[in-house]
């Protein structure tokens, strides 16, 4: 349970999600804290007597926080839950199943298939980028995804031992939803109830900072798991510009076989460097991509 600030749930979640799996180890990972989540979820932990810990990570973004609960803990079973009572922990059970027979890699817990999250949800701009992720990632995975951003999901081990955390913050869903997609992993869905947070519980979520790293997202998705598609349509369009700034050129050259717009030839030939440049870089990125990918499949198979 990655925990910033959530003095006013955390112990109801962790006592929920005991009762849901008693034999579960739960850790608490506290994220800077100001407030007193860190001591009120050690006191829960005590109280209940549950097995785990609560972790400090000094290091500010969700990303950070599952990361070092990743490196620290091990199982033969991970599951990732917000601590903010939005999730329901009677479907944990459900969600375990699929992982604990093999018949998964990855399950996430989906809010919109039930409208839920439609519902509950009280920040339509985070919604409207939440679908224009998705129906990206859909397009290029040829993917059939509902909820990529859930933070409600169950993890196998070779799951977790295989995944490298880059990214620092909010966007942590995404990234493992990129990287379960990209290596081939099995991914389940399985629908959720969802509700919002409770009175006095404040979101750490920002529309305008978080509207920005919808953008960059999309921009890594393309830039990183799509390198010839993302550099090709680079090429492609300043090879048109260079066409066009090179018509008035040709027609000197044809009518007059002299070159009088001379500037227009020169920003014309940048432009098609520009071009040529560009679908080299794709050519290379993709081919390092596609190495990438066969030493992660190698590894998996090892593992």
């Amino acid at each position: 349970m990655p925990a910033y600030n959530e003095a006013v749930t955390i112990s109801k979640v962790i006592r929920e999600f005991h009762l849901a799996v008693p034999a579960a180890s739960i850790y608490v990972v506290d994220n800077n804290s100001s407030d007193s989540t860190y001591e009120l979820a050690l006191q829960t932990l005590k109280e209940v007597g549950i097995s785990g810990r609560v972790i400090r990570e000094p290091r500010q973004g969700k990303g950070n926080a599952v990361r070092r609960a990743f490196l620290e803990v091990d199982a033969d079973i991970y599951v990732m839950v917000d601590a903010d009572l939005t999730y329901p922990a009677l479907r944990l059970q459900d969600l375990i199943d699929p992982v604990a027979n093999g018949d998964a890699d990855m399950v996430v817990g989906d809010r919109h298939s039930l409208g839920g999250y439609k519902q509950e949800n009280k920040r339509h701009f985070h919604s409207f980028g939440n679908a224009l992720v998705t129906t990206l990632v859909n397009r290029l995975f040829k993917a059939r995804l509902v909820d990529i951003m859930s933070g409600y999901r169950v993890f196998s081990r070779k799951f977790v031992k295989n995944y490298a955390i880059l990214v620092e913050g909010f966007e942590i869903e995404t990234d493992i939803t990129l990287h379960s997609l990209d290596k081939r992993y099995r991914i389940k869905e399985i629908p959720i109830e969802y509700q919002d947070r409770p009175e006095g519980s404040v979101s750490k979520l920002n529309t305008f900072s978080d509207g920005a790293k919808v953008l960059s997202t999309i921009f890594q998705i393309l830039c990183y798991y799509r390198p010839l598609f993302f550099f090709g349509m680079i090429s492609i369009f300043f090879g048109v510009l260079g066409f066009i700034a090179a018509i008035p050129v040709f027609d000197d050259w044809v009518t007059h076989r002299y070159i009088y717009h001379v500037p227009l030839a020169i920003l014309a030939a940048s432009l098609e460097l520009i071009a040529a440049l560009s679908l080299s870089v794709s050519l290379v990125l993709n081919s390092i991509t596609r190495q990438y990918r066969m030493l992660c499949e190698r590894d998996l198979l090892n593992s």
